[in-house]
């Protein structure tokens, strides 16, 4: 259990520093809006001041926790959304103590070296002296930790700084375990994070005026004790601090940057709105969701939200459905269900919802989840959604000339009317063609299915929060980044990263497939097994089904459902779940066949195939290829109609 230090004589002056570290904000937040807009130096482009709750990390001081009226960076190709308000508005020169002889200057440029002072990498921003090689991190510069503490609130001995540098080390106070630099007690050898040296036992907080609030670990707190902060709604691991008379609990990373108690945004509501500091459920009407913490309230019009649905995004993109969903306050009648988590919504309260999809609406929560939302707010930029590049142009009767293949023009052959050659291969997918309408230059041997030639050249998949570019891929091969198979063809990429084949890639929910009766959609499962090959996936996505426990890999799930192969004489068909009358074996491997997984069979001659066996474990590469993987050349080797052999030949050969 943990022990709370014992007071000194000097505790009133320890929790005199304690109060002047903790950095409150103003009690009570001016009317915000869109326009209000702050150019910091070190960052490329403007940021817009929110009253907005975001559990984030802030780009500014490199820390993670709950931002109370922060900014945000609202450009779609930038990566640093959010910091405090103290870090974005750091000052471009300072006096620091630990360097009188020269001014700081703010500085931006990618930095190398370590923090004078904490001894931990340089990351941009900071602050260094442009005579000197004088470098501090952000926060070192604003708020210099003290090289030694004489008389701390967290220990009986004196603690030092250590300036070696990280450390993996845990916290004596916390229990938590860190790797960063540490204060050191060298009678004791032992070590404490840097926000818990000054921890005090007792302190006087803004957000419950009516008695001081003392440090307590989460598990001495017993029977009905409130162990969830107010604020951020967050359960303690180790500490919080909390009143026992009024059962308030707070965590440490609130208590240092507690939330305003008054917040005047006319966008969210009409008056102010005041923190309502003890914890309650209450239902948002905002959000429309149940909360469990300290609202902000209107008594005037009984209106009560969440912290962190105040000031929500007016418009946004996400990677679930096509076009533009704009926020609602009140949704109205003739929606069922969210787009995303396929729950029931309230038409009472708020909601995001789509103009050109009339039954198309989501959570709140849901849309702004991080997985599917850019954090972009779309509201006064141009829409680009609608606008349709298309892969090729006609040129005339039946001809086209697509961006891949400019050389020559592609001819329209309607249900695969090239008799002679039953084989051919599409160039965007790599799978073979059987009686689809496909395009082709003869000369070239160059051939794409009528879906594949109509790919979008920019669309959104659900893997990324980002629109992904169509490609063709080079020499140089890589694994697709979901399914994880080697790939040729045409690929979805996003700056010519995060490469995604284009079979996932065109996935999109909901998915339906002639191997289940429900659509199927986008989870990611950690330890789940596919219906079709019995391959357990971790931390990947799967196809699956809300009604019944129906997961699909997405290799699995975008199998072609009928397809030519060189051991049969008649097209073979994907055989999804329903087991033979008799035992079957593989036509190519000879090995029976497990019918609990899916497999190919020809109607017509009665033969089975493995999924596996029928195209090789290099399915979707060319044959007779060479190909770059992993800085080596590759050629692809065609054997017996699978693609099962790579012959390694060395670049420097």
């Amino acid at each position: 259990a943990y022990i709370i230090p014992s007071s000194r004589s000097n505790s009133a002056s320890n929790q005199t520093n304690l109060l002047n570290s903790l950095t409150y904000t103003n009690q009570r937040m001016d009317t915000i809006t869109s326009t209000t807009m702050y150019k910091p130096s070190f960052h490329d482009h403007p940021l817009f001041l929110s009253p907005r709750f975001v559990f984030s990390y802030c780009y500014g001081c490199k820390t993670r926790g709950t931002i109370y009226g922060g900014y945000y960076c609202n450009d779609p190709n930038c990566y640093a959304w959010f910091f405090h308000k103290k870090c974005a508005e750091a000052p471009l020169q300072i006096n620091h103590p630990s360097h009188p002889q020269h001014l700081l200057l703010l500085t931006k440029q990618l930095g190398v070296g370590v923090c004078e002072l904490c001894g931990e990498s340089i990351h941009t921003p900071f602050y260094s002296c442009s005579t000197c090689e004088f470098k501090v991190n952000l926060n070192c510069g604003m708020k210099p930790p003290p090289s030694g503490i004489e008389h701390p609130l967290c220990h009986d001995h004196p603690l030092v700084l250590l300036k070696e540098g990280k450390k993996f080390f845990r916290c004596e106070v916390c229990k938590k375990f860190f790797y960063t630099t540490p204060y050191l007690c060298h009678e004791c050898n032992l070590y404490f994070h840097l926000d818990c040296v000054n921890l005090s036992k007792e302190v006087n907080h803004p957000c419950h005026s009516n008695h001081p609030i003392k440090l307590f670990a989460s598990e001495n707190l017993m029977g009905d004790a409130e162990k969830i902060c107010f604020s951020c709604e967050k359960q303690s691991e180790k500490l919080l601090y909390h009143c026992p008379t009024c059962n308030f609990s707070i965590c440490l990373v609130c208590t240092r940057n507690p939330p305003p108690l008054v917040i005047d945004h006319t966008r969210t509501h009409v008056h102010p709105l005041t923190l309502l500091s003890r914890t309650m459920s209450f239902t948002c009407d905002v959000c429309g969701e149940d909360g469990k913490g300290g609202p902000y309230v209107c008594l005037q019009c009984a209106f009560l939200t969440h912290g962190e649905c105040i000031d929500l995004p007016r418009i946004i993109s996400i990677n679930r459905h096509e076009h533009r969903i704009s926020f609602t306050p009140h949704l109205g009648a003739g929606y069922s269900k969210c787009g995303v988590c396929r729950k029931s919504l309230n038409q009472y309260h708020g909601a995001y919802s789509c103009s050109v999809c009339q039954k198309y609406a989501t959570h709140c929560r849901c849309a702004l989840r991080n997985d599917l939302w850019d954090h972009v707010d779309l509201e006064g930029i141009p829409n680009h959604d609608a606008e349709y590049i298309a892969p090729f142009k006609k040129v005339g009767d039946d001809l086209i000339i697509h961006f891949s293949h400019e050389k020559h023009p592609l001819k329209f052959y309607k249900k695969n009317k090239i008799l002679y050659d039953k084989w051919l291969q599409c160039e965007a997918c790599m799978y073979p063609f059987v009686f689809e309408s496909i395009y082709g230059c003869e000369e070239c041997r160059f051939f794409l299915h009528d879906r594949c030639a109509n790919l979008p050249t920019k669309k959104k998949i659900a893997f990324s929060r980002k629109p992904h570019s169509l490609e063709v891929t080079n020499k140089v091969v890589t694994a697709c980044r979901e399914c994880r198979v080697l790939f040729d063809g045409f690929n979805y990429t996003f700056h010519g990263d995060w490469r995604v084949d284009v079979h996932c890639g065109s996935l999109c929910e909901p998915f339906i497939h002639d191997g289940h009766l429900h659509p199927l959609y986008f989870y990611k499962r950690w330890g789940s097994s596919c219906v079709a090959c019995e391959d357990i996936l971790h931390g990947r996505y799967m196809m699956c089904c809300d009604a019944c426990g129906f997961d699909l890999c997405l290799y699995c799930a975008s199998l072609p459902t009928k397809m030519w192969h060189k051991n049969d004489d008649h097209p073979i068909t994907l055989h999804c779940g329903v087991k033979l009358s008799e035992k079957s074996c593989c036509e190519i491997c000879e090995r029976e066949l497990d019918q609990c997984k899916w497999f190919y069979t020809c109607f017509d001659c009665g033969v089975t195939f493995h999924t596996r066996c029928v195209r090789g474990e290099f399915s979707r590469l060319k044959p007779e290829k060479l190909i770059f993987y992993e800085e080596k050349e590759f050629e692809v080797i065609e054997e017996g109609g699978q693609l099962n052999s790579l012959i390694y030949e060395s670049m420097n050969a």
